[in-house]
């Protein structure tokens, strides 16, 4: 399967085959499974403190009085504590810190997953309904861009790119896109979401890579940074790619 080869004015200059590992058989049901467990083993161990609703002074008065038979603090009373349907009291089954939350994968099924979502961004079906927005100004997937786009060393020049090319709207559907997460996360550092627009892979060392990095929902990868997560954010396969044709070899050898 041949490609465009796109230079900075958006024209085109010559095409080139795809690496073999486009090739790869498209399984969504793998690549979920094996972005779930990335996650999963990215998972710091949580709990609470051993102690946690149990550094109280209490004692048990026993029965016989008329009243439930538990711990009650010695310093105010009959006031109940440390069980778990007391107020202040420890949680009846909560998380521990020796579980092992992450989930296992077969080495070779990871692989294939990996290639398997590679070969997703080559579709233009599968980027479309993933959401991204793109014009129809006869782009192929992914896109491939001559050696020059490795120099580009101004976030301007790379704005300028993409609106030349027709995909800078998706990268504005991600900065409007960026709302108040729901939940606790609010409270851990992770107040915001914002949706993924495009991923950036340019070989390393080249000043690309910073004038991509400082656009919203955009990720820049090196060849040998590139995940499963990367390809497809959250197990969802077909994220609009961007490749400069070195590496796009250097990808073809997975």
């Amino acid at each position: 399967m041949k490609v465009n080869i796109f230079n900075l004015k958006g024209e085109k200059k010559g095409d080139t085959e795809l690496p073999r590992a486009f090739s790869e058989e498209i399984r969504p049901d793998i690549v979920h499974r094996a972005v779930v467990s990335m996650r999963s083993n990215m998972r710091q161990p949580y709990g609470p403190s051993p102690n946690a609703g149990m550094r109280h002074a209490v004692s048990n008065p026993g029965k016989g009085r008329g009243i439930a038979r538990v711990q009650r603090l010695t310093q105010y009373g009959n006031r109940a504590a440390e069980s778990p349907n007391n107020v202040g009291g420890r949680r009846a089954h909560p998380p521990k810190v020796e579980k092992d939350l992450g989930k296992k994968m077969n080495a070779k099924e990871r692989a294939k997953a990996r290639r398997s979502a590679l070969a997703a961004t080559a579709k233009k079906q599968f980027v479309i309904k993933r959401g991204h927005r793109i014009e129809d100004n006869g782009l192929t997937f992914p896109i491939v861009l001559e050696k020059s786009v490795e120099n580009i060393k101004t976030t301007k020049e790379a704005i300028e790119l993409l609106k030349t090319l027709g995909i800078w709207e998706d990268v504005e559907r991600a900065k409007t896109g960026k709302k108040v997460r729901a939940g606790k996360g609010k409270m851990r550092n992770r107040k915001y979401k914002k949706p993924r627009s495009l991923l950036v892979v340019l070989p390393e060392e080249t000043d690309g890579i910073r004038a991509f990095s400082n656009l919203p929902g955009v990720d820049v990868r090196t060849p040998d940074e590139v995940t499963i997560d990367d390809l497809a954010p959250g197990g969802q396969i077909g994220r609009l790619t961007l490749f400069s044709v070195r590496a796009l070899n250097e990808v073809g050898g997975w």
